[in-house]
């Protein structure tokens, strides 16, 4: 891209020469700052030189170059602003200043725009992870992964709406909900859930708001939303990327990931997040482990692959959704795929539940109440878990649709030397990884693991019998292992996704396998806007 810089003919007689950022004998688009979309005119007052220009200078682009991405990024921001968030999607739009942003104009992410779940923080924008009692939370310093993000080049637009507290309060608690944001509507079907947590993040992507979000997941809150909502999810190994200043449940199980139309733009996002993090131990290996994760993506990665099929959860998926996994199966194996069925789940796989829950109430509580004590308290009144107990009682706009009845059983738990926990932690985690995950693949000498995502998307009418049906988290949450939704078709309409599972920092495999049937079905269909 080219950017130059030219006084107006009414100054170009007195005013000095304006500088030339890259030299181009292209054709130009030459406008004055204000004719340019919000988001070019973001970029140029970063870009310019400090001194104050003349109203009439004009700022040249070469059209061929950007004129894909700007066209994007700027119709996006600019609906962003205009949004009343009547659909609660968008919760926040960053200020006119787009905050600071860095990185090459080669950068892969350049003037890319890309969308934040409202519980990871940023500089210019507060975040509640849709809780009241964070709502003035704003301590003015930007998450790792967001540093890493402006760094690449990329434009965060905003943050979206999420279920409170990421689906962490209570049992009953509904999808997509928040009391700061209100209700995320499902774009296919606005009276189906749109799924959680990271529901806004999945609905923007859908209808178009960004080409990306981040989402977060602890288990199945990137994986389900994007299922459901038609898009690109990846959760990636547990430690590739950084969960500094991110409002926690698990530092066992949380990790950010991306949320795309595609897994290309999915791999590019996550090649510039991925990375070590001084502030958190878990990313001590993520340098050495990540790699280029988009050119590693290859279209012919089926070939010869054998894949295991998790046969022993289908029983669990609507029929609509079984038949259209089944087809998938067919069009791998077309592809040279060789697929095995495996029947038998792990050894502890009944237990493994019980383990996880145990472990998410004891590091909720140890976890959330060290984020809560790095907030400014002129900010954050709720200082512990126990604070955020009272408030929840003592404001009725909370507890208006469900209670926190896992807040009050993560507050009874007995901290992390506790011995319930460490065996809970031990025993999910032996038997999610060393005894799930990389065993069946080791016994049936597949590289990867394949699932429906879930089915199609029920309703939050808790009365009727239309409920989820089939989900593939389980495992690899547990293990914190990398899993991938793609795409592969509708049930009764709505968007069902195939889950593409692997061994820890197999994240490039993973991306690869899904990439190869997504270019194979380009099963994506964008839901019809209103």
């Amino acid at each position: 891209m080219m950017v130059m810089l030219t006084a107006g003919a009414s100054e170009a007689q007195t005013a000095p020469p304006r500088p030339t950022f890259i030299s181009s004998s292209g054709p130009q688009d030459c406008r004055t700052l204000g004719e340019w979309s919000p988001l070019l005119r973001a970029w140029i007052l970063r870009s310019a030189p400090p001194e104050p220009m003349p109203a009439s200078t004009t700022y040249c682009f070469e059209p061929a170059r950007v004129a894909g991405i700007v066209s994007e990024a700027g119709a996006a921001f600019s609906h962003l602003q205009e949004s009343d968030t009547a659909d609660s999607v968008i919760r926040w739009v960053a200020p006119e200043s787009l905050g600071p942003m860095g990185g090459a104009r080669s950068s892969s992410l350049w003037l890319y725009p890309i969308l934040l779940k409202d519980n990871i923080e940023t500089a210019d924008m507060p975040t509640t992870a849709g809780s009241l009692a964070l709502v003035d939370n704003a301590p003015g310093r930007d998450a790792p992964l967001v540093t890493r993000l402006r760094r690449g080049g990329a434009v965060i637009l905003g943050k979206t709406n999420l279920s409170e507290w990421a689906n962490i309060r209570s049992n009953n608690s509904i999808s997509g909900w928040s009391a700061v944001g209100g209700q995320t509507l499902n774009p296919y079907d606005p009276a189906r859930t749109p799924c959680g947590s990271s529901s806004g993040s999945a609905v923007a992507v859908a209808i178009g708001l960004a080409p990306a979000a981040i989402g977060t997941e602890t288990d199945g809150s990137i994986t389900c939303p994007a299922s459901v909502n038609g898009v690109v999810g990846f959760k990636p190994t547990v430690g590739l990327v950084s969960r500094t200043h991110i409002v926690p449940i698990s530092h066992s199980q949380d990790t950010a990931g991306p949320i795309a139309t595609t897994v290309e733009d999915a791999a590019r996002v996550l090649t510039v997040i991925a990375g070590s993090d001084p502030l958190d131990p878990a990313t001590a290996e993520a340098d050495a482990r990540k790699t280029d994760y988009a050119r590693a993506l290859d279209a012919g990665s089926l070939r010869g692959a054998r894949i295991g099929v998790l046969r022993f959860l289908l029983a669990g998926y609507s029929e609509e959704t079984r038949a259209v996994f089944e087809r998938s199966l067919q069009v791998m194996r077309d592809a040279g795929a060789v697929i095995v069925d495996i029947t038998e789940p792990p050894a502890d796989w009944r237990n493994l539940g019980t383990w996880e829950l145990q472990v998410l109430m004891s590091e909720l509580k140890v976890d959330l109440n060290a984020y809560l004590a790095s907030t400014d308290p002129a900010q954050v009144k709720t200082r512990t878990l126990a604070d955020l107990i009272a408030f929840n009682t003592a404001e009725p706009r909370e507890t208006v649709l469900f209670g926190q009845e896992l807040f009050l059983r993560a507050e009874a738990t007995m901290g992390l030397e506790d011995p319930v926990y460490v065996n809970a932690r031990a025993s999910s985690l032996r038997a999610a990884g060393p005894e799930g995950i990389d065993k069946i693949m080791a016994d049936n000498t597949v590289v990867a693991l394949i699932a429906p995502t879930t089915s199609r998307a029920w309703t939050n009418d808790r009365e009727d019998e239309d409920n989820m049906r089939g989900s593939a988290s389980r495992l690899a949450a547990v293990a914190g292992y990398p899993h991938l939704t793609v795409p592969m078709g509708l049930d009764r309409g709505m968007p069902v996704g195939l889950s593409v599972m692997a061994g820890k920092w197999e994240d490039a495999k993973v991306l690869s396998l899904g990439y190869a049937f997504e270019q194979l079905t380009h099963a994506r269909r964008a839901p019809e806007t209103r």
